[in-house]
């Protein structure tokens, strides 16, 4: 079949004159493909390694900046969804080979995401092809993807953060792209929901890697096989090794291959490629309504998971469950069935008054919910009980909604005990606070009173 960039029709003009003075290659692999391919246009190819790659190995010391830019909390695995943009990629078009139905994955897993992977314990980001936003527009994609992205999913952005993403990924769910092949080649765990061997050149090393790799198995459950994947992860040497043979010499190469076609002497000083910028702070906003299940497994000890849609079976495992629903959510009839509401924003932003403000508006308007939280930080929440406290909740690692979802665990704990009980619960609370197990960390959350309702 004809390799896509080698091809005859890609590199030699009408007249079989080679288009380029030099194509730029970076492993000898390519150099001998080439030469199979179009031998007119070997004398071109220049092996000058791989800059996209270069940049990806020197921002590696950077991984914990880029996970946090992404809203990653130490303790969660971050997935890195990678997809193409033809027909037989994971964001597909439905068609599978052979002109079947069924070929579009990611739609079909996206569902199952929310269900099968607690929000606290894994944290999802997509990388689409530039094509696939080109083609459908950005405004279709986001439609498309618009659950997802309530459910936690952050869109990366295609041109400019796809290094960055997969630098911080602990895993990759991916197809016969060029980042899913960049992630393996960084060592990154991959596992192939889409691998259209027929669409490739079986002797290009991609085709190895597809034939490799472990592969998706969508009747599955999800989570095992993604925690499968990282536990028992070891890298393919054929990614690594084809993406480049000369790691780092990319802009040392390049500069003297474009002087020498000037006829011009280098500069004296190095050549280098700029380091990658730290992504944008992805703040993690889930609207979706959360399906909380929580054990106090000891006075003042709580151990919480929260699901972005309604967990699988054997996804409760047991305990009490209450709902928690974000204000901004758009499923609005669930704030009527909310135990717990939340809100993230600045504590001075004037249209909500104040934590204490707002917090006081809520229990009004929604009779039912028992607790409201304004999150106020990455780590701190102010909340307001029904009876009228105000508290703030502070605890360093783990989620602040997570947090309020506890306190809400513990005052059911505490059953039907006069007031008088109450607030000496609520006093040995603020001496002692409590301990909070969410997405495999556990955090003493600090309890601090706030003013008396009434008083603020």
């Amino acid at each position: 079949m004809p390799v896509f960039g080698t091809a005859p029709q890609w590199v030699l003009d009408a007249n079989g004159v080679p288009i380029a003075d030099a194509l730029v290659l970076s492993h000898p692999e390519q150099v001998d493909r080439l030469r199979a391919a179009c031998p007119e246009a070997a004398p071109t190819a220049a092996l000058a390694g791989d800059p996209c790659f270069d940049r990806m190995l020197a921002a590696r010391p950077y991984r914990e900046r880029f996970r946090r830019a992404l809203g990653v909390r130490a303790g969660q695995r971050l997935i890195v969804l990678s997809s193409t943009w033809n027909p037989d990629s994971l964001f597909g078009d439905g068609v599978s080979e052979g002109g079947r139905g069924g070929g579009d994955v990611l739609p079909a897993l996206l569902p199952r995401l929310a269900r099968e992977f607690p929000v606290d314990e894994y944290r999802f980001a997509a990388v689409l092809h530039p094509n696939i936003w080109h083609g459908h527009g950005p405004g279709q994609v986001r439609a498309w993807l618009d659950r997802a992205r309530r459910c936690g999913l952050v869109l990366i952005d295609p041109l400019e953060g796809w290094r960055q993403a997969l630098i911080a990924a602990d895993a990759v769910i991916g197809d016969h792209g060029s980042v899913t092949y960049y992630a393996a080649a960084l060592g990154t765990p991959v596992l192939l929901a889409a691998a259209p061997l027929h669409a490739l050149d079986p002797d290009a090393p991609i085709s190895a890697f597809m034939r490799e790799a472990p592969r998706l198995d969508p009747g599955a459950p999800l989570r095992e096989q993604v925690d499968q994947l990282v536990d028992r992860h070891r890298p393919l040497p054929g990614p690594a090794a084809f993406t480049t043979s000369v790691p780092g010499e990319a802009a040392v190469r390049l500069r003297a291959l474009f002087y020498s076609m000037m006829g011009a002497a280098e500069p004296e000083w190095a050549a280098t490629l700029e380091p990658l910028p730290l992504p944008r702070l992805e703040a993690v906003t889930v609207t979706a309504p959360l399906h909380v299940a929580t054990r106090v497994d000891r006075p003042g000890e709580v151990s919480v998971t929260r699901w972005g849609g309604s967990p699988s079976a054997a996804g409760s495992g047991g305990g009490d469950v209450h709902i928690a629903v974000h204000e901004d959510t758009r499923d609005v009839d669930q704030l009527e069935l909310a135990d717990v509401i939340l809100r993230d924003g600045l504590p001075d932003d004037p249209r909500f008054g104040s934590p204490s403000l707002w917090s006081d508006e809520v229990l009004q308007r929604y009779q039912g919910c028992s607790l409201a939280a304004f999150v106020i930080g990455p780590d701190t929440c102010v909340v307001r009980l029904r009876r009228g406290d105000l508290l703030r909740l502070v605890g360093a690692g783990v989620d602040p909604g997570a947090c309020a979802s506890a306190l809400h665990a513990l005052l059911g704990s505490w059953g039907g005990d006069v007031e008088e009980d109450v607030r000496e619960r609520l006093a040995r609370l603020v001496d002692d606070g409590f301990l909070v197990r969410a997405g495999g960390r556990a955090a003493r959350v600090r309890v601090i009173p706030g003013p008396a309702h009434g008083e603020e």
